[in-house]
């Protein structure tokens, strides 16, 4: 599966971003979807994830209560609404598909990135 994210940008503290993720070339709905960041200097972070249905969602501890992860399998697309957001929250954003349930929270396991998008939250 192919993925494409977009909607990042340039935002001030406290603001608010949807990213989304289109996937094509593949049974979108087979895949458990995350989102991974990396800062500029820092090593790639697992950011939230959720389930094939929908049903089931996680978020590291640093996001929860912000960020809100949904996806659409009539449209092939899983989101990231970010909300309140942060200097710290400055990174490029990516994307993830994988077929396992864990594999989705390791960047070795997952099958398919996006391309990622930036997303600069200025204070």
């Amino acid at each position: 599966v192919q993925l494409q994210a977009f909607g990042g940008g340039f935002v001030q503290v406290g603001d608010s971003l949807r990213l989304s993720c289109a996937a094509s070339g593949g049974t979108f709905r087979t895949y458990h979807m995350g989102w991974f960041r990396q800062a500029p200097g820092k090593e790639r972070e697992f950011v939230s994830r959720i389930d094939r249905s929908g049903g089931s969602t996680y978020y590291i501890d640093s996001v929860k209560g912000r960020f809100t992860i949904s996806r659409d399998n009539a449209k092939n697309t899983v989101y990231l609404q970010m909300n309140n957001l942060k200097p710290d929250d400055t990174a490029v954003y990516y994307c993830a598909a994988a077929t396992i349930a864990s594999a989705i929270y390791n960047p070795e396991q997952v099958l398919h990135w996006g391309q990622g998008t930036l997303v600069t939250v200025s204070s």
